[in-house]
């Protein structure tokens, strides 16, 4: 069961709790939390404490296959492949976090997936800015590199730690949030560094600005590619494109949300008719027409089939289909072009109902980031649905934050009276830095800025 302490105190007793933990391993900050607030005081026996708070310090570890190890160790027996491996929490982004049931049989799929398609060879370096993903080194037979780094605050990484262990240990592979890379690329620029070693970049959690995506492509080599994969901790990876097909499409400026590619070979994807409500059985009549926004539903050996000890989940997220299979809602709404990619639109739980209709955030926000001075901008809805106010939220540039708000109010404005779309949206409030999650710190917490828009215009 694995556990981030960016989940919040809360949450995390709650998620230990449904566990049901019989041991609880940690450093010794955790030990005296977990001590302190009662953390699976009725079920746990054995409590082994490690490190010290320094302990990911940077260092390499090789797998015990890629050691030839196995050759001399006895293995214990091959589990079946339906048997649970791992509990998984979600992020929490836009809730409590829920605990993902990982089998063997999904873990596997979810290591040859992204092995054949991402091409990911025995022999590599994989440096691990987001240690879960560690898990795959040794079934690829690569090395894996931790740098120093505060693992739930990717956003506040030293980039000279992260540009130095990559060049140090010569990786050729890397996961970064766009927060991290975004740290790497401010650092690097100006200072004629490169990172030559690298074969690819993948990078997720949240969209992937076009121009951090064009910024940190002149670190790499020539042939070198950045990913930006689309997944969640229920099924990943599920769909990936790389940054020169993405480098050539203008539809995020044009409202169209952000490409995230064609669906990965092996992987089953669906748009299915926008709702809230259970979806119990799965037709194929509920899908929508091609271009038309639907919710994002994927299934395969790599899609978990349950939350543990969380019905009302399972009820709303998944969808029995024919000879047993679950279907997984992604709570995603995405649109298929006509070249078989998928476009993001936002979270479902986000969108902005109005009475003129529905607003779908990363669509409309894709226009107004086109702005020189724009950072980030977040769309929500203030009022109750479907008479909601819609109100964007923008984060400008750090060297934009002194400029002349009425006249940026103005100018963002006018990006938007482009587009039927955006053309709704009259209301601006500036913030100073938008609230995002933990594990990536990326995916901005539009709940929470709906809340405090709410107070600046009441």
């Amino acid at each position: 069961v694995m556990v981030d302490p960016g989940m919040g105190w809360a949450n995390l007793g709650s998620c230990l709790a449904e566990a049901r933990p019989r041991a609880f391993i940690g450093i010794p900050l955790a030990q005296a939390a977990s001590l302190l607030f009662g953390w699976g005081r009725p079920t746990v026996r054995l409590r082994v404490t490690v490190g010290r708070p320094r302990l990911w310090s940077g260092f390499s570890y090789r797998g015990l296959l890629s050691m030839g190890a196995s050759e001399t160790l006895p293995l214990p027996p091959e589990p079946e492949m339906e048997t649970p491996a791992a509990l998984v929490f979600t992020s929490g982004s836009t809730g409590v976090p829920k605990g993902v049931v990982y089998t063997q049989k999904m873990f596997a799929a979810q290591a040859r997936l992204m092995r054949d398609h991402f091409g990911i060879e025995a022999g590599e370096v994989d440096l691990a800015t987001f240690p879960l993903f560690a898990f795959f080194d040794p079934v690829w037979r690569t090395t894996t590199v931790f740098p120093q780094m505060d693992f739930s605050r990717p956003g506040k990484a030293d980039p000279r730690r992260i540009i130095g262990a990559i060049q140090e240990h010569r990786v050729t592979h890397m996961f970064g949030s766009p927060a991290l890379l975004e740290r790497v690329v401010e650092y690097a620029e100006g200072r004629r560094v490169s990172l030559p070693s690298l074969r690819r970049v993948l990078s997720a959690g949240a969209p992937v600005p076009l121009r951090l995506i064009e910024r940190f492509r002149r670190l790499l080599a020539p042939e070198a590619e950045l990913f930006t994969p689309y997944g969640a901790t229920e099924a990943l990876p599920v769909c990936s494109v790389g940054s020169r097909e993405l480098l050539e499409e203008d539809g995020t400026a044009r409202g169209l949300g952000v490409c995230i590619g064609r669906p990965i070979e092996g992987v089953g994807l669906a748009l299915i008719r926008v709702t809230d409500e259970q979806i119990a059985e799965w037709s194929e009549d509920l899908q929508v027409e091609e271009g038309q926004v639907g919710e994002i539903v994927v299934w395969g050996d790599n899609v978990s089939a349950s939350y543990f000890a969380r019905p009302e989940a399972n009820r709303l997220a998944k969808i029995a289909a024919p000879q047993g299979e679950v279907r997984h809602r992604m709570g995603d709404l995405g649109r298929r072009d006509e070249k078989g990619r998928i476009w993001f639109c936002g979270r479902k739980s986000q969108r902005v109902r109005t009475e003129g209709g529905t607003l779908f955030t990363v669509c409309c926000e894709g226009v107004f980031n086109q702005h020189p001075s724009v950072r980030r901008s977040a769309l929500v809805g203030i009022g109750e649905a479907p008479r909601q106010r819609p109100v964007l939220c923008v984060e400008l540039l750090p060297a934009k934050r002194k400029s002349d708000r009425d006249r940026l109010s103005r100018e963002i404005l006018d990006l938007g009276k482009s587009f039927v779309q955006t053309r709704p949206i009259d209301t601006i409030l500036f913030h100073p830095r938008f609230p995002v999650d933990v594990r990536h710190n990326a995916k901005i917490f539009r709940e929470k800025l709906a809340v405090w828009a709410a107070r600046k215009i009441s």
